[in-house]
């Protein structure tokens, strides 16, 4: 992994683990994606011979835009982001997935390319299954092409709320609201973060970035440290972001019923 940061793939408070439990009744002690878990054991079962576990290392790019998606990955932790690169080099960040949801989204939609770049951001275990194979598997999972579905119509509505939000709110609000969703996915208070990739994700410069890290600094609701942010106050950062968090985990909330229903 050569260029891969020191840091990028702490994970302090996560334990992952790369086995593939064949059982469906033990898939929930060791894959912690909330949509491999919500499965009823039939479909688990059906789409198991599919399912290969692999290491996201920092960096990875999992599928590039206008391209075809080959793979499909549930992640196990970690943050990807979901990129809009233009054509003059310039880009900005409007989606991030974890533990919650799937990369390849519009796969569930029979779609084989997506508008964005997937990027892992922090390394983590994922389970990723061949596009074809998955395409091929969802008529007979109807249980697993209902969550995808939801997932991808719910993902939709994240973005279009970051869109307004990196148009419409400041940028210590809009950093704020990243680094809530990050921890989320992350689910650690240490976030391998540089000043140079949070300038890229916001779609800013590495000047603005460090006059926002420094306002939520003097805040006392972060610690910037060498390659590093790490929340020291999460309520504190919550009342400097902007209404688009509480909006987008809503958005989440919605998947709730579903993935708790099996």
């Amino acid at each position: 992994m050569a260029g891969t940061a020191p840091t990028a793939n702490l994970l302090p408070n996560v334990h992952i683990q790369i086995v593939m439990p064949k059982d469906g009744n033990e898939r929930d002690a060791v894959i912690p994606n909330h949509i491999l878990r919500s499965i009823p054991k039939a479909e688990y079962d059906v789409l198991y011979p599919h399912l290969e576990p692999v290491s996201l290392p920092w960096h990875q790019v999992l599928h590039q835009s206008h391209q075809p998606i080959v793979w499909g990955y549930f992640p196990n932790g970690g943050v990807v982001s979901l990129i809009v690169p233009m054509n003059d080099g310039k880009s900005a960040e409007v989606g991030m997935v974890g533990r919650e949801g799937f990369v390849g989204a519009p796969l569930a939609g029979g779609l084989d390319r997506s508008p964005h770049v997937a990027m892992v951001q922090v390394g983590a275990i994922a389970i990723r299954i061949e596009a074809r194979a998955l395409q091929e598997i969802l008529p007979a999972a109807p249980h697993l092409a209902t969550l995808l579905t939801r997932y991808a119509l719910v993902q939709g509505m994240q973005l279009a709320q970051t869109a307004a939000c990196n148009r419409l709110h400041n940028l210590e609000q809009r950093l704020a609201r990243w680094l809530l969703m990050s921890q989320d996915r992350v689910c650690s208070n240490t976030l391998p973060y540089t000043h140079d990739l949070l300038a890229v994700m916001l779609g800013t410069d590495r000047p603005s970035v460090s006059v926002a890290v420094g306002e939520l600094q003097a805040k006392e609701s972060i610690q910037p440290g060498r390659g590093k942010v790490e929340i020291v106050n999460r309520n504190l950062l919550k009342k400097s972001s902007c209404e688009c968090y509480q909006i987008i985990q809503e958005y989440n909330r919605e998947l709730e019923p579903e993935l708790t229903a099996s």
